[in-house]
């Protein structure tokens, strides 16, 4: 998997969340992709999102601000986003945090948030 923006590549991405502006009306257009394939794939999403949400409320996360498109690829497609929210975890456990200028960076991460939690509970 990988993150273009601007002429740089971002390779080193293990699991994405991936909150398009069109996902704070609804909330079907958020993306999970992730390199692993099992069952507890969604339980990482879910605790991604949480931890972003409350550092970001804590003022712990670190969000770079983005101006332009940015593409995600994978090994079948590649999608463009220009506006939303980009959570990011790579092969160290590193997490980062993309969201383009002049969004709602918190109402992004709620419905990240939300959507997580709901994917869960489904299965529980």
């Amino acid at each position: 998997m990988e993150i273009h923006y601007e002429g740089k590549v971002i390779t080193d991405c293990v699991s994405v969340i991936v909150v398009p502006e069109k996902a704070l009306d609804e909330p079907g257009y958020i993306q999970t992709l992730t390199d692993k394939n099992d069952a507890s794939a969604k339980h990482e999403f879910h605790a991604m999102a949480q931890m972003a949400y409350f550092q970001y409320q804590d003022d712990e996360l670190a969000v770079a601000e983005l101006t332009g498109d940015l593409y995600i690829s994978t090994l079948h497609q590649r999608e463009r986003m220009s506006g939303g929210l980009i959570l990011y975890r790579d092969s160290d456990g590193g997490f980062h945090a993309l969201a383009h200028q002049g969004m709602n960076t918190k109402k992004l991460l709620e419905t990240a948030y939300r959507f997580c939690t709901r994917w869960v509970r489904l299965d529980i």
